[in-house]
């Protein structure tokens, strides 16, 4: 099969395309025709080496994956042949990843996609839906009517944590960078969409909240400023962060104590399938319902995976401003 991998980490040009032999699964696995992927920011730092993980040579990289079942292992209990199946967690921790024709999956990372989901919506969904949900329920325990800010409601991240907000009821502000982003935001339902570039962004929240604070603060940025983040919540408000490996931001105690906060940090990978499953249901849930949208800023052919992978760090790490939503790779 012919798959996009590298043997070394580096720069988006040692990923390389050619052949390597198709997996063959084993008792436990799944072994799914990928018909979509999905670019997400870890795939780039694994690449690049900045994040050190076990990588089997040759590695094949990607984490995400939308497709259909070729075959079982024999332990496989959930899966048969022709399911169509979307998952995540792949290319981490030492497993091969999913920017291949072919790949063999373990059976606790899969799950059905609904009958009226296209797999490009699925994949799309997949790492970024999972993180969201993570975030916002399994750790900040977001209730309905309670309100929800998020930096970059059109991000991967951003715009399924708006999205997952509505769909539970609770209130939501984001920053955007443009009218159209801001536009994109009010069509999910955003109460409150603030761009960044024109607007004093803590004003604007103090107004949205009359005073009050925010109850859940997801925080997308790599780079924190928690003397801003803190003033602006609400008393035992909860904060997110789930991005900036190299951030050393300042903190002040003493405001986030006296008003009950707590800080929340995870990184999607570490979940059990038990909890990314969780998720995972009402990702499907809300997909089905119309009720999550994922974005698909721009596919390419797996060939070109070394494209995008420059598209998704140009965005990431120089904040290039060129894209909205996932990229997507096929086969």
């Amino acid at each position: 099969m012919k798959a996009a991998y590298i043997e070394t980490t580096g720069t988006p040009d040692v990923i390389q395309w050619s052949d390597v032999p198709t997996p063959i699964p084993k008792p436990e696995e799944v072994l799914v025709k990928v018909e979509a992927a999905a670019v997400n920011p870890i795939d780039t730092y694994i690449r690049a080496g900045v994040v050190s993980m076990p990588l089997p040579k040759p590695f094949i990289i990607g984490c995400d994956l939308a497709g259909t079942v070729q075959a079982v292992g024999e332990a496989v209990k959930q899966f048969k042949a022709g399911d169509r199946v979307w998952g995540s967690n792949q290319g981490l921790l030492g497993r091969q990843g999913t920017f291949a024709e072919y790949a063999a999956v373990e059976e606790r990372w899969l799950y059905h996609v609904p009958n009226q989901v296209a797999a490009e919506q699925a994949a799309a969904a997949a790492l970024v839906g999972i993180t969201a949900h993570l975030g916002l329920f399994q750790w900040a325990k977001l209730q309905a009517g309670e309100t929800v800010y998020v930096s970059g409601g059109t991000g991967g991240v951003g715009s399924m944590v708006v999205q997952m907000a509505k769909a539970v009821g609770a209130k939501v502000i984001t920053t955007v960078g443009s009218t159209e982003k801001a536009d994109l935001c009010r069509s999910w339902g955003a109460d409150v969409v603030i761009n960044y570039k024109t607007d004093p962004v803590a004003e604007a929240i103090q107004l949205a909240t009359a005073g009050k604070g925010v109850n859940v603060w997801y925080e997308t940025q790599r780079e924190q400023d928690f003397l801003t983040i803190v003033p602006l919540m609400a008393r035992r408000g909860r904060i997110v962060i789930m991005a900036g490996r190299q951030a050393q931001p300042v903190f002040p105690v003493g405001p986030f104590y006296t008003r009950d906060l707590s800080l929340f940090g995870f990184a999607m990978f570490n979940a059990s399938p038990g909890e990314q499953r969780h998720a995972a249901d009402d990702i499907n849930r809300w997909l089905a319902a119309g009720q999550l949208k994922p974005i698909i800023g721009q596919t390419f052919p797996l060939a070109q995976a070394a494209e995008a992978h420059r598209l998704q760090e140009a965005n990431t790490l120089n904040k290039a401003g060129t894209l909205t939503g996932k990229i997507l790779v096929k086969p």
